[in-house]
Formats: structure tokens, C-alpha cells, sequence
């Protein structure tokens, strides 16, 4: 919205606590579908906190899969195919790049045969990479919920590439 050349950012649409999908329906905020959503946002936000204490690029593809995530959870195919349609989906593609790039960090940086405490062992890059595992995580067993609740069976690319993050968000914060 904008008022005499100034952006507002509120529109005060949300106050009494609703909120819209990308398909334009309605629902609570305390719905299952923005618990996801906001947890993906959450988890991107951490890795962009990581990304500043490794400095290490592929995290910002990261990023843009798990914005594309978002995109495909927040829209409806039953009501809007054709916005859908329109959507980049998370395939074996996103997926083998994620184990690939992970046996690479492997094979450059074998783990130790032993348990690590998360954050304490590491650098401040490994630590952050420690934090957004146990969010990738997190957003993940929200996922498995909301496919779960709403029968969303196009979404199994994203539990899998979100299962297999957390994999490789372990073996990059042993990396650093």
C-alpha cells in the first residue's frame, strides 16, 4: 500500500487474527499452514546468519529452495492450478545436489566416529550450522504434520529435501 509516496507496511488486515494463503483464502494464524511457513522462514533466517559466519555460497541456494517450499505449501492446487503450475517444485534434482555436496564436505572433512555436542565444538560458523539443523528439523516434522492434516501428498519432494538438509546442515557445521 502506498500513501503520498511513503510505503506502508501494515495493512492491519491480520488484527483480528487471520491471515491468507497464496491462494487467497483465509485462514487463523494459529493454523497448522503459517506453523510451517513461519518455521521455513524461520530456518532460512538462520541460515542466513550461518551464511554470514562461513561465508559459504550455497547456502543462499539453499535459501531460494526453501523460499520455493514456501511457495508451493502457501498455494492450493485444487483452487489456483494454473498459479501452481507456475511454481518451481522441489525434485531428485534438489535433492542429489544437497547428498552430493554433502559427500564432497565428507570427503574433505571425514566425521569422527564419536557425539559432538551441537554448537559447543564447532567454530561460530559450525555452531550456527548446528542451530539451523535443529531448525531444519523442527520445520520438517511441522511439514510431515501439515501434509499429514491436509492430505498435501504433492509435497513430498520438500519433506524430502528438508530431511535431507538437516543431514547436510550436520555435516557442514562439522566442516567448519
Amino acid at each position: 500500500m502506498k500513501i503520498d509516496n511513503v510505503h506502508i507496511i501494515s495493512t492491519k488486515k491480520g488484527d483480528q487474527g487471520t491471515s491468507k494463503n497464496y491462494s487467497n483464502q483465509s485462514f487463523s494464524k494459529d493454523d497448522i499452514l503459517f506453523d510451517t511457513l513461519g518455521t521455513i522462514d524461520e530456518l532460512s533466517s538462520h541460515l542466513g546468519l550461518t551464511y554470514h559466519h562461513t561465508n559459504y555460497e550455497k547456502i543462499k541456494v539453499i535459501q531460494t529452495t526453501l523460499q520455493a517450499i514456501n511457495a508451493l505449501i502457501a498455494t492450493d492446487l485444487s483452487v489456483h492450478p494454473e498459479r501452481y503450475e507456475a511454481l518451481r517444485k522441489i525434485n531428485d534434482k534438489d535433492i542429489v545436489a544437497l547428498e552430493e555436496e554433502g559427500q564432497k564436505h565428507l570427503q574433505q572433512n571425514p566425521l569422527e566416529p564419536r557425539f559432538v555436542l551441537p554448537g559447543s565444538e564447532a567454530t561460530l560458523g559450525g555452531a550456527y550450522c548446528d542451530l539451523a539443523r535443529a531448525v531444519c528439523r523442527r520445520a520438517e516434522r511441522t511439514l510431515v504434520r501439515y501434509v499429514n492434516t491436509t492430505n498435501r501428498r504433492d509435497l513430498e519432494g520438500p519433506k524430502k529435501y528438508l530431511n535431507r538438509l538437516s543431514d547436510f546442515l550436520f555435516i557442514l557445521a562439522r566442516s567448519y
